[in-house]
């Protein structure tokens, strides 16, 4: 697969709306462009990104190595959310995917959150389980803790564990990093542009939709915003002082962080998606690597990553 993916979250509105149009548009760019790894759930829009890929491959598994999640299940009628990490609703919400993708298996798939009532070694039971029957090829977890990937991989090969890791978003470094290494699993790095504040284009919460993640994200509301974007510039500049893009300077960084590493950003549009790629022709020398490290130095970021409602879901450590 390539080594940067596409993260297929905006297709399910939660950024703004996007049609089927648009979304086929980008994914044929992303093909185009050589990003083979599509990266999407079952509550992107409650079905919605998983049905847009699902027209657009028409059954064809050729064209793209796919990875989905399950394990939470929302009530839009009411705002809330909670975790189900039984084996038969895993396998339930599978079988929708499925069905929504229209395809008979996946490559990949995630327990998106872990359901602090069902002991995980339970969880990979069900999963190599599905392995087994080939309804899914490798096996994922997101937003977990070192000490949770350690227990599944006891039972059985982890393939990939999904956190949010970028210049803003370190955690990984303190534990998860290095277990990931430890255990011969791949680090897929989400939100790897910072929520958009570390691409070419600093984004305006004035213009922030009522669904939008960020709207009550505490690094994008004031006056942790003012601080933040004082860094993202200074970024930028030095981005365009070595002619490229602060989207593909942040995204060469994940890269050169190590070969396990692989960052799913997300967009609506083939233009940003081709920035993304060209991270892929940047070589950062040490020099560069320490400049960076200068300009966004570990912990520049104002604010919490999460609002405390939206902290309902991850693992948390050291």
């Amino acid at each position: 697969m390539s080594e940067i993916a596409f993260g297929c979250m905006s297709f399910g509105g939660f950024y703004g709306a996007t049609t089927e149009a648009e979304a086929h548009s980008t994914l044929s760019a992303a093909l185009d462009l050589g990003i083979d790894c599509l990266d999407t759930s079952n509550v992107y829009g409650l079905g919605v990104s998983e049905t847009m890929i699902g027209t657009f491959i028409k059954g064809d598994t050729s064209k793209f190595t796919i990875a989905t999640k399950a394990g939470i299940w929302r009530d839009p009628q009411h705002g809330t959310r909670g975790f189900n990490n039984t084996p038969d609703h895993l396998r339930s919400e599978l079988e929708g995917s499925l069905k929504r993708l229209g395809v008979d298996n996946v490559d990949l798939f995630y327990v998106h959150r872990r359901d602090p009532e069902v002991a995980i070694e339970d969880v990979m039971e069900a999963l190599l389980t599905l392995k087994t029957e080939g309804k899914i090829g490798g096996i994922g977890f997101s937003e977990i803790s070192p000490a949770s990937l350690r227990r599944a991989s006891a039972v059985g090969p982890v393939d990939a564990v999904q956190s949010e890791y970028s210049l803003w978003s370190r955690q990984p470094e303190l534990g998860m990093i290095q277990a990931c290494h430890d255990l011969g699993v791949v680090l897929v790095a989400f939100s790897p542009l910072g929520r958009g504040m570390l691409s070419s284009v600093t984004p305006d919460p004035a213009t922030f939709l009522d669904q939008d993640f960020r709207k009550n994200n505490p690094r994008f509301l004031e006056p942790n915003f003012s601080f933040n974007r004082e860094y993202a510039e200074r970024f930028k500049a030095y981005a365009s002082d070595h002619g490229t893009t602060a989207t593909a300077l942040a995204l060469a960084w994940c890269l050169a962080r190590g070969g396990n590493i692989i960052p799913i950003p997300g967009t609506r549009t083939a233009p940003h998606l081709a920035e993304c790629a060209a991270a892929s022709d940047l070589t950062l020398t040490a020099d560069m690597m320490a400049e960076i490290e200068r300009i966004l130095p570990v912990g520049w970021a104002h604010g919490d990553r999460y609002a405390k409602a939206q902290w309902n879901g991850p693992e948390g450590y050291c």
